[in-house]
């Protein structure tokens, strides 16, 4: 009987273009609401809307995040220590 492998996360390049997306999505957002005085009602949809492209975007970075642990060790993950980048 063939020895398996530990499964391993797929990258799905699908992840990485809807993440693009939302991002560039959010951020059209933010400047919109920062150039424009809206109403309440469209204020509140645009927070909503914010709010939902915030989380999908956390989301997958927090995936990406598990995969760079699985890849530097793929036995220990939890043990990898979190990436902090330098900044200026």
């Amino acid at each position: 009987m063939p020895k398996t492998s530990p499964k391993k996360p797929e990258a799905n390049p699908n992840q990485v273009a809807e993440f693009e997306q939302s991002l560039d999505e959010l951020e059209q957002l933010v400047t919109r609401m920062e150039e424009s005085e809206m109403g309440l009602d469209d204020s509140l949809q645009s927070f909503e809307r914010g709010v939902a492209l915030y989380r999908s975007c956390q989301g997958a970075l927090e995936q990406a995040e598990l995969r760079v642990k699985q890849l530097i060790d793929p036995s220990r993950p939890e043990s990898a220590e979190p990436f902090e980048p330098d900044t200026p």
